[in-house]
């Protein structure tokens, strides 16, 4: 959230408007062209290699798929196949398949695949009658797998989906489906709250990848590596980044028009007292 504060202060002063993240579409063709190519060096939860290499398979095209790829990313979901389930559905290589119409108002916004914990009481709640307080009652118990009080639960989802003429045969599936997810399955809330900042960040880093990556060099500067690798991203993206000057520089990464300056505060051996006091003589002078 600080680096999201930094980057929309850098982008008041170089357009003297101040953008609203609150109203930014969630549907921003250029933040998901950032996304799919793996471009998320600095993006909130998106950052390791091995996300970076999730974002590129999953190829998100809309806030749902950003919602869903933090939920998956979790040792269980990728050891299970579960990921690679959901992608190939995703993607239109399996076909997307519903044990009973009404599961698909359920798990259609992720293929199929039951992904959240919620989509567990959502089930139970609207094809076997369960109360909420049930429901999560259920869904605690298939993440613990309890032999004794899964049997209680089988029980009572059978006896609710009989109540709505679902056959036999097709409940006691549905219930392993789920007993079989909802070990791996994740709180969507906590997903989505993430996921709205990742893709903010990432709306900022596709719309002002100048003062993004100034931000980015600026919340870097005690790692040498880090600074390294952001200036060669930079080069990459043809942004110039102009040398340290006593004149011009500030203790961070400033945007001069399209250029960053480099900050004195990254520059090697000068110390925090011996810029206080450039900066101070400039002001004087």
């Amino acid at each position: 959230l600080t680096m999201i504060a930094d980057v929309l202060r850098r982008v008041s002063q170089t357009t003297g408007k101040a953008l609203d993240l609150r109203r930014i579409p969630l549907d921003d063709p250029k933040t998901y062209e950032l996304l799919c190519s793996g471009d998320t060096s600095g993006v909130f939860q998106l950052e390791s290699s091995g996300m970076k290499d999730l974002v590129v398979r999953l190829l998100p095209e809309c806030f749902e798929d950003v919602v869903a790829l933090l939920a998956l990313y979790r040792p269980g979901p990728l050891k299970s196949g579960m990921v690679d389930d959901f992608i190939k559905r995703k993607q239109g290589k399996v076909p997307i398949a519903y044990e009973v119409p009404e599961l698909k108002d359920i798990l259609a916004e992720t293929y199929g695949v039951i992904v959240y914990q919620e989509q567990v009481m959502k089930i139970a709640t609207r094809l076997a009658h369960f109360s909420l307080a049930s429901a999560d009652i259920l869904r605690r118990a298939m993440g613990k797998k309890k032999p004794e009080e899964m049997a209680m639960q089988k029980k009572s989802f059978l006896e609710g989906a009989e109540k709505n003429k679902i056959p036999g045969k097709k409940a006691e599936k549905l219930f392993e489906l789920m007993a079989k997810f909802a070990e791996y399955g994740f709180n969507k809330s906590h997903s989505a709250a993430y996921a709205l900042i990742a893709y903010q960040t990432a709306y900022l880093k596709a719309h002002y990848p100048v003062e993004f990556m100034a931000a980015l060099l600026s919340s870097e500067m005690g790692d040498a590596d880090k600074i390294l690798r952001h200036l060669s991203e930079c080069r990459e993206k043809k942004i110039e980044v102009l040398p340290p000057d006593v004149n011009e520089s500030q203790q961070d990464f400033t945007v001069l028009e399209d250029k960053i300056r480099f900050g004195l505060a990254a520059v090697k051996n000068v110390g925090l007292a011996a810029i206080q006091s450039i900066l101070a003589a400039r002001q004087e002078k």
